[in-house]
């Protein structure tokens, strides 16, 4: 079989010419932060500052962990905890944080509500401008619609739009969503990945399950 070259996952612009486009990973820097193989932005102002202008309130401890092979529309916004404030008094303004003083209260900031970590599956789709709530989960194959704001998780290959977002519909039925999820093509061997690119985007699911890779593959 001739030898075929999978796409660098650390190259910062894939696509000649595209300066907009950029694959995430070789970007990260903060450790609260993890992102899969060939996951990709694409932004025509600020693409390269992904990190700071589209992950916000992340002051830790918990993590934005997307997967491999995702697609992020420009505006993807991911809103961290750090954004939540006090509501059970009069007031929800952040007193302490503002120095002075004031940061001897530094108390009532502990206990906030926090969801944990947010995580977006493998081979998921976000349309422009979607916003990602913290503690969120998007399930793999799941696509996300333009502006759509997602406050709960979303279930693995569904189609979620609106605000707050609501499942449309999956893109599979159960029994399928259980075979691709138990092929998980994300987690085979790029180079295995390149030999069956044609299955990957428009095969069917029992091809797929026929281009899965043997223990001669790997």
């Amino acid at each position: 079989m001739n030898h075929l070259t999978p796409a660098d996952p650390d190259t910062l612009h894939p696509i000649p010419d595209q300066p907009r486009v950029v694959l995430l990973r070789p970007l990260i820097t903060s450790p609260l932060i993890e992102v899969g193989a060939y996951t990709y932005y694409d932004d025509p102002d600020h693409p390269t500052a992904f990190e700071t202008r589209n992950v916000l309130y992340h002051y830790g401890p918990e993590k934005l962990i997307i997967g491999k092979y995702c697609a992020l529309g420009t505006g993807v916004r991911f809103i961290m905890n750090g954004a939540n404030h006090r509501m059970d008094g009069p007031s929800t303004f952040p007193f302490p944080t503002m120095g002075g003083s004031w940061a001897q209260h530094f108390d009532l900031l502990t206990g906030l509500p926090n969801r944990g970590d947010t995580v977006i599956g493998n081979d998921v789709w976000l349309g422009y401008g979607a916003t990602v709530m913290p503690g969120v989960r998007v399930g793999h194959g799941a696509v996300i619609g333009t502006h759509a704001v997602v406050t709960t998780d979303i279930p693995d290959y569904a189609i979620a739009a609106g605000n707050p977002a609501r499942v449309i519909r999956t893109r599979y039925d159960d029994h399928d969503i259980a075979r691709l999820l138990t092929l998980a093509w994300w987690d085979w061997p790029a180079e295995h990945i390149t030999r069956h690119i044609p299955t990957i985007m428009s095969g069917s699911i029992a091809d797929l399950e026929a281009a899965a890779p043997t223990t001669l593959d790997t």
